[in-house]
């Protein structure tokens, strides 16, 4: 009974044991089926998406993709189309992507340093003999010139505009000692400091002058702020007015405010004011805004601050209540670095002929510089003295002394004069009134900032206590800064001296008379001072004659005015004759007169294209549209025609 059993027990293990053989030798068929299936499914799905650098390899129901991807979008597309024949968590990516180099131009840009007689310069240039030209060409800006070389040069040609933007780099570098540019072909930008605001508008005309058409030119110049002393503060109000006569601030913020309580006692206009560096306070505006305004409320005298003293000076006869409320508010208010001292004001000169109580000593400074001293000094060598100093500051051949001597007079005076003198020469004209005890001084001057100087010149070489009238008046035909030659003002002086004299012609000739000798010399000078600025020159003709004939005749005139300025050492090579013939006529030709003013030359300045405005992003974003092409994917139906 036994072995029957242990027969069946080995029977049972041997059929067992049969089919998981029979069931592995299943398994491992399927498995290789399945691997071969995959792998002729990947390569196919890969062949027809043009993926035939993509080597699959199968392992089971894994897959592994190798190959080299022209891009990164390449390799992802191969792995979407593979995902569609093996589930994507069964995908190991084994593929690498070409690595490529983009051949883009390199952007051509240099930074220009220069401080005195030290340039360095760093940036990328065309490679070739440019760089060291380049080089060469800085270092014969100045002298012993030293130049620092931290370029690198790149294997392209220069781009359009590369040599101009250098050509205006190294023309500017020679203007300026101390500036930084930085330079494209299309854009310089310039970044300089200069000596001061006359500097800075002369340096401005100059570089847009220089800067070739197509350069697009951004200046940043700047004026050191100076320091100023004393620090000067001076209001005064008499039968001619409120006047702020000297004004010093050290921020914009003071200024304004000096300006504002300028303007509330009475001042007209915007009253001029330095920006200077020396105020004795922070709340320098602070003290000078009271005291004009305490100033104002009374109405009548003068205010002086000089550094941190401030002297009231009233008329003789103001009430002394009104007087002490309005000190009292005044003195309250102050920041405690002020002293304030009131004074009254004297009586005014005795100016008739014959009085003893007329100045002691006159200089008259005429508008042609011409200096005329008259009056009594103490001795022979004051006098010398006082000649010698005139004739240093005015010029020799300017002075012309008239003077008498008088032992009686006091001690003192050759500072005194001297002070006078010296305040005197910062106008263009005026007149210095002078005696032992007071001075006056009154003229015209072309610099905003004089009648802070001369306040600060009498402030310091009289002292605080002196009794001074000083009427400083600002003349801008005088200020050579504003009287710069901008190319709208050339055109301006251009057009005045047309106005006044004419550029005339024989009848049926192309040569200018001799009547038009004035008005060219005239123009010649104007273009001479602004320098090459672009301007048509435009010739008319009346109706009379052939329109053909005029057409031609008009274009030759032109063209002859320039040669005659040319003859005259002008710079014409911005200047465009244009013949216009009759077309353009200003008055009836039904006349001789009328005739006569359409026969004519002009001059009218060539400006720039304005840029155009930019569309606002709103109403761009309506305005665009997108035109799309109709193709096999495209299942929206076409639109009906309307009828």
């Amino acid at each position: 009974m036994g072995s029957i059993l242990t027969l069946s027990r080995i029977a049972g293990l041997a059929a067992f044991a049969l089919a998981l053989l029979l069931a592995m030798g299943t398994a491992f068929l399927l498995a290789g089926w399945t691997e071969r299936h995959n792998q002729r499914q990947l390569l196919h799905v890969l062949q027809a998406e043009a993926l035939d650098w993509v080597e699959p390899e199968t392992d089971g129901l894994r897959a592994t993709l190798r190959g080299e991807a022209p891009d990164e979008s390449a390799r992802i597309r191969a792995l979407r189309v593979a995902g569609s024949v093996v589930a994507p968590a069964r995908i190991d990516d084994a593929m690498s992507v070409t690595r490529t180099v983009l051949a883009l131009d390199p952007e051509f840009r240099i930074e220009v340093m220069r401080h005195r007689d030290e340039i360095s310069v760093i940036g990328v240039v065309p490679e070739g003999e440019s760089q060291a030209r380049l080089l060469e060409r800085l270092a014969a800006i100045e002298a012993e010139m030293t130049v620092a070389d931290m370029l690198q040069s790149a294997s392209f040609p220069a781009p359009q505009g590369w040599a101009e933007a250098l050509d205006f780099t190294l023309a500017a570098l020679a203007l300026m000692p101390v500036a930084q540019l930085s330079v494209t072909p299309e854009r310089v930008e310039v970044h300089a400091l200069v000596g001061d605001d006359a500097q800075l508008a002369a340096l401005r005309v100059q570089l847009q002058e220089l800067a070739p058409d197509g350069l697009r030119l951004v200046l940043d110049l700047s004026a050191p702020r100076p320091v100023i002393a004393p620090y000067a503060l001076r209001f005064e109000i008499d039968a001619e007015g409120p006047r702020l006569t000297a004004c010093a601030a050290e921020t914009r913020q003071a200024r304004s405010q000096l300006q504002r309580a300028a303007r509330a006692a009475g001042v007209t206009g915007q009253p001029s004011c330095t920006l200077g560096l020396g105020a004795p306070s922070s709340r320098w505006g602070d003290a000078g805004e009271m005291a004009i305004a305490a100033l104002g409320e009374l109405g009548e005298g003068r205010m002086s601050i000089i550094d941190a003293d401030i002297r009231l000076v009233v008329p003789h006869d103001i009430a002394a209540s009104q007087l002490d409320r309005v000190v009292a508010r005044l003195e309250d208010g102050l920041p405690a670095v002020f002293v304030l001292q009131v004074d009254r004001l004297p009586a005014p000169y005795d100016t008739t002929p014959g009085s003893d109580d007329g100045p002691s000593l006159t200089a008259t400074l005429a508008e042609d510089g011409a200096l005329l001293i008259e009056g009594r000094l103490p001795d022979n060598r004051i006098r010398n003295a006082v000649e010698a100093f005139a004739r240093a500051r005015f010029g020799s051949g300017a002075v012309t002394m008239e003077t008498r001597l008088d032992p009686d007079m006091g001690s003192g005076w050759s500072a005194r004069v001297l002070t006078g003198l010296e305040a005197l020469a910062e106008l263009h004209h005026g007149t210095l009134r002078l005696d032992a005890d007071r001075l006056d001084l009154s003229g015209t001057s072309g610099n905003q900032d004089a009648g802070t100087r001369v306040a600060g010149i009498v402030a310091e070489g009289l002292g605080q206590d002196a009794e001074t009238t000083l009427r400083v008046r600002y003349d801008e035909a005088l200020d050579p800064v504003a009287q710069a030659p901008t190319p709208e003002r050339c055109e301006e002086r251009i057009a005045a001296v047309l106005a006044e004299h004419r550029i005339t012609f024989a009848p049926g000739s192309s040569t200018p008379d001799e009547d038009s000798r004035a008005a060219l010399d005239g123009i010649a000078e104007v273009l001479i001072d602004c320098g090459e600025m672009p301007f048509e020159v435009a010739g008319h003709t009346d109706s009379q004659g052939r329109e053909a004939t005029n057409l031609a005749l008009s274009q030759a005139r032109a063209e002859a005015v320039i040669n005659a300025l040319m003859a005259r050492r002008v710079l014409v090579a911005s200047l465009v004759p244009q013949g216009y013939g009759p077309s353009q006529p200003i008055a009836g030709n039904d006349t001789a007169e009328g005739r006569e003013a359409n026969r004519r030359i002009e001059f009218t300045l060539i400006r720039p294209e304005p840029e155009p405005e930019p569309i606002d992003p709103a109403l761009e974003a309506e305005l665009s549209f997108e035109i799309q092409t109709p193709g096999e994917d495209d299942t929206r139906p076409e639109p009906r025609p309307e009828r």
